[in-house]
């Protein structure tokens, strides 16, 4: 049946990140929607951001486009351009290969939640704007190719 049950997909809010890039992290709550629904060529999340939440460090995928549909509460974008708000019902583009870091922060005193949609290679390689750290499909590096001490999760 195509219709998922969000209630039986359970809830994670882990991260890969090494310390102390995870913590902005911690008010993230994601369900992972593309495997339940047979999905094998793109990615699919159900996304909470809870008061004072990151969606990720800011960031950009070099082989992934990204898509972002806002389903309820506001989110400010922070991206190359500056501040965004997004509410419910906006719609958020982020091709691959354009190093415009991105992330959403939710500032408001509620949550706020969204589908993120990823297609092309997920394990690919990208970077993070505001912090010494880059990725690909080995896991988590500084800028001058020294690995982290944790692991990627996708």
């Amino acid at each position: 049946m195509p219709k998922l049950d969000l209630d039986t997909i359970p809830q994670a809010n882990i991260t890969g990140y090494p310390e102390p890039f995870d913590a902005p992290i911690a008010g993230r709550w994601f369900r992972r929607l593309a495997p339940p629904g047979g999905l094998t060529a793109m990615g699919v999340s159900h996304v909470v951001l809870k008061p004072g939440g990151w969606s990720s460090q800011r960031h950009w995928h070099d082989d992934e486009d990204e898509f972002v549909v806002m389903l309820t509460g506001e989110a400010v974008l922070v991206d190359d351009s500056g501040e965004t708000i997004v509410r419910a019902g906006d719609c958020l583009a982020f091709p691959m290969g354009v190093g415009n870091g991105h992330h959403l922060q939710n500032r408001s005193d509620s949550d706020c939640s969204f589908i993120a949609v990823g297609a092309g290679n997920m394990q690919g390689k990208g970077a993070y704007s505001d912090i010494d750290m880059m990725f690909d499909d080995q896991g988590y590096f500084h800028k001058d190719g020294t690995p982290y001490p944790s692991t990627r999760i996708r």
